[in-house]
Formats: structure tokens, sequence, C-alpha cells
């Protein structure tokens, strides 16, 4: 089955590994670090088969394979360890080359190193399949995973993963339009009456009798022609319309604030450890609980 580099294969692997990215994890064999992750290989069903090790100083710029099933993930310390892996074993595995794609020859190279590691061999972890099969019960046809449990199965006494669940009350607001106004102008009309005083002048003309006392007649007296003239004027009113700013209108809008009590009850699950007899139990340290009192 072709085995494919994991972030080709599945650019979100993380959320599988409790998303955290195990590539450049430390590898430590028993208490020691002989080297670190490069990267992961899975086969066509995207189950995890090998990790690709860079045994770093151990053996200068050798890369090789370490089957999924003998590694201990331990994700709080972001390292890996290889369970029973020697310096002499890591220098009998075949060297891993990622331009080259890796074959069946390759894996069995692989496997070949680690069962005695596992306490297992080929022929007893498998049946011959049919009459024809080889002794070992195998070929590159019929080779399946599952004749190497202890490779490629997670061990989960050494990879179990407990998760403990709370519900939060989350508060948010949305935002809704509860009416509108609008605010337009319209045309009134109405009969104003206004009142003008005008004047008007007229010729009033006056006639007396004479003192019958004797005059002498100028030189004008008794001609023909003679006229005295008085001009008259009269006031005529001038009514028109203009416009005026009665008032402005300004438009804007407030916010009122308020604050929104809610009330919930929530589920939050605790770790419960019972134990037996005197084992000595590291419960670690709710990380969480303890940023909050910062």
């Amino acid at each position: 089955m072709p085995l494919h580099k994991i972030k080709d294969f599945d650019p979100d692997y993380r959320t599988h590994f409790d998303d955290q990215d195990i590539v450049g994890y430390d590898l430590y064999a028993g208490k020691d670090k002989v080297g670190s992750v490069d990267d992961l290989l899975v086969d066509d069903s995207g189950k995890l088969r090998y990790l690709i090790i860079n045994t770093g100083t151990w053996i200068l710029g050798k890369k090789v394979l370490l089957p999924i099933g003998r590694s201990r993930i331990d994700y709080k310390n972001h390292r890996i360890t290889a369970e029973g892996l020697t310096r002499s074993q890591a220098e009998a595995l075949p060297q891993y080359d990622g331009n080259m794609p890796v074959d069946y020859d390759h894996e069995e190279q692989v496997r070949s190193v680690y069962r005695p590691m596992a306490g297992t061999t080929a022929v007893e972890n498998s049946a011959p399949l049919d009459n024809n099969a080889p002794l070992t019960g195998y070929d590159r046809d019929t080779y399946s995973y599952d004749r190497d449990s202890a490779l490629y199965d997670l061990d989960d006494t050494n990879h179990q993963s407990l998760k403990l669940y709370e519900e939060r009350l989350i508060a948010n607001k949305t935002r809704a339009k509860t009416g509108e106004v609008a605010v337009g102008k319209r045309v009134e009309t109405e009969t104003a009456k206004v009142s003008v005083p005008i004047e008007k002048e007229r010729v009033v003309i006056e006639r007396t009798a004479g003192a019958g006392t004797a005059v002498t007649p100028g030189d004008r007296a008794f001609q023909d022609g003679e006229v005295a003239r008085v001009e008259v004027y009269e006031e005529t009113p001038d009514i028109r319309k203009e416009a005026f700013v009665r008032e402005e209108v300004n438009i804007r809008k407030e916010v009122d604030r308020d604050t929104v009590n809610a009330e919930e009850t929530l589920r939050r699950e605790e770790l419960n450890v019972d134990t037996q007899g005197n084992p000595v139990v590291d419960k670690g340290v709710d990380s969480r609980r303890n940023s909050e009192r910062v």
C-alpha cells in the first residue's frame, strides 16, 4: 500500500493529535534525547504508519522510520519515546530517503529490526492465506498491517487522552431594525389679511366775499389766462409676498444604553481519580484555572 507524507495527504492533520503538531517533537530512547520527528507517513486510508525520525547527532545525518506502535507520545512535554530502540538497532535500520517512495522491501527491512523489540515475528502474527502462499504467510500482495499489530497499533495505555468538557455562557448581541422615523415637509395654505393706511390728496377751493375796500389793480388785472396750479398726490398700496426661514429642524440619533442580565445553569466535568493500593499519581495542574487567577 503506498505511503504518503501526512501534510500532503491531509493539511489539517493536527486535529487528530489534540490540535498539536507532533512534527518537530524531540525523540527519546529511554532517558536520552536521540533525535527529532521530521514527518509522518500514512497509508491510503489515512491511518498513521510511521514517524520519520532524524537521528541527529546519535547517528549523524541519518533518517529512519519508526512504526507508530513503537512510540509513546507525550503531548505535555512535546516529546516522543521510541520503545526499546537502541543505537545498534537504529544503525541496522535502512536509511529513509524522502525523494524515493517507501516500497514493500524497505518496510520489510524496517519490520525485521523492530519485530524482536515488539516480542513478535511475522510467522507468529500471521497464517498462510492460501496454499500457494510462502512459509512466512504473506508476500507483497497479501501483506496487511494487521499482521504486525504490535508495530502499527497505538497502545491505548501509552496514548490515552481524556478530555474534560465544560459549558460556558456566551453573551452576544444581534442588531435588529425596530422602526423608522421619516421627517419631511408639507405645504399648508392660509389666507392672510393686512391693512395698509394710504393717503389721498384733494383740492379744496374756498371762496370768500371781498371786504368792499377799494384797491388799485396791477398790470395783470383783468387779463385772461391767469391760472393757479396745485399738484395732487395719493398713495397706493404695495403688497407682495416674500419667503423667510421660519425655523430650523435638526435630526440626529442618540443611543440609550442598558444592561440585560441573564442567568443559566452551566455544567463542567471534573476529573475523578480512583486508586487502589498506594500508587504514586501525578494529577497534574489545571492550567486554565491557574491562568484565570493571574
